[in-house]
């Protein structure tokens, strides 16, 4: 039985909902959904402001709430450390706390001009000059953790809080046709792979309905 509750947001466009979710699914954690529907004006306010909600991811486990996406995962870091959400060396371990970082409080241009959107495709989508900035950035963190690490996830071969972070961007890039080095596709591909994504895309495919606004057409 689940002893953990998740609020989460919409599938399709939730990208720090799908970063707690995948980081409790990574983690091995049982825990029940509780889905905020588009409907919710609050909820909708929240996804058109393209930040990290205050109120979503959301978990409450053993009498405890702990809400935003980088303390979900330290939690669940601590309540699961043989998950190896984060690396058991070191230095890695540092590693990854910067890049999560990075992640959870930049890429700005990125996030406003791709919005996540699974059910969407836009082949040739002409890409921002400032995003393309962040898209390369994204790139070099890739690159630089794969070559070190040896893959096929960021930290080596076991998908950790780093790939959770970076996995809403892995659809972004998917649905807005972006260019990537061949490395960088293969990490995509591997992500896109991961049994916990695909159930997620599942649900975000399933869900009837759309937010007009964060329905961009081009």
């Amino acid at each position: 039985m689940a002893t953990a509750v998740l609020t989460i947001s919409s599938k399709n466009y939730g990208a720090w909902a799908l970063r707690g979710w995948l980081m409790a699914r990574l983690a091995k954690l049982a825990f029940e959904e509780h889905i905020i529907s588009p409907d919710d004006p609050s909820m909708k306010a929240e996804m058109l402001l393209l930040s990290a909600s205050m109120r979503v991811p959301s978990l409450d486990h053993d009498g405890v709430q702990v809400w935003d996406t980088l303390a979900i995962g330290e939690y669940l870091n601590e309540i699961k450390p043989k998950a190896g959400l984060l690396p058991a060396d070191r230095i890695a371990r540092a590693h990854c706390r910067a890049i999560c970082g990075e992640m959870h409080s930049g890429f700005s241009s990125l996030r406003a001009s791709l919005p996540m959107n699974i059910k969407a495709h836009f082949p040739g989508f002409k890409v921002w000059s400032r995003a393309q900035v962040d898209i390369e950035r994204i790139e070099a963190i890739w690159g630089e953790c794969l070559a070190s690490y040896g893959g096929p996830f960021l930290f080596g071969t076991t998908p950790c809080m780093a790939d959770a972070m970076f996995a809403p961007v892995v659809t972004r890039f998917i649905t807005y046709d972006v260019p990537l080095d061949p490395a960088c596709v293969a990490y995509c591909e591997v992500i896109m792979a991961l049994p916990a994504m695909q159930e997620w895309v599942a649900g975000a495919e399933a869900e009837p309905d759309a937010i007009n606004e964060l329905e961009a057409e081009f």
